[in-house]
């Protein structure tokens, strides 16, 4: 089964200017396995636990939903409206809320 971890954790390990060996030392790895270990994720070899995703997540700046999303439009919309202050996010919400009520109050399955 495709997963979206490995692509995104590469993009987002670029973005963020640090090899696979300084990823994996950030999150506190030992440095004579980060690098090994880095790349298996993007590679899609092993996955990390959801922990591990919460401190890749913090590390890269980036929500842990990123890693998931099946949609590039969407993943880049999480990241953009997660830099956002909370009042911001909300207001964001409301307004897409409001029109032509496109999302559900306080849901999204409708």
């Amino acid at each position: 089964m495709y997963s979206t971890l490995p692509k995104r954790l590469k993009a987002a390990r670029l973005k963020n200017q640090l090899t696979q060996r300084q990823l994996g030392v950030h999150l506190g790895m030992d440095e004579n396995t980060a690098s090994a270990r880095m790349n298996q994720y993007e590679k899609g070899k092993h996955s990390p636990d959801y922990q591990t995703m919460q401190r890749l997540a913090k590390v890269l700046d980036v929500p842990v939903a990123y890693f998931y999303c099946e949609d590039d439009l969407l993943a880049e919309l999480l990241c953009a409206i997660a830099k956002k202050p909370r009042a911001e996010q909300e207001k964001l919400l409301k307004l897409l809320s409001d029109d032509n009520n496109l999302l559900p109050s306080g849901n999204c399955s409708g």
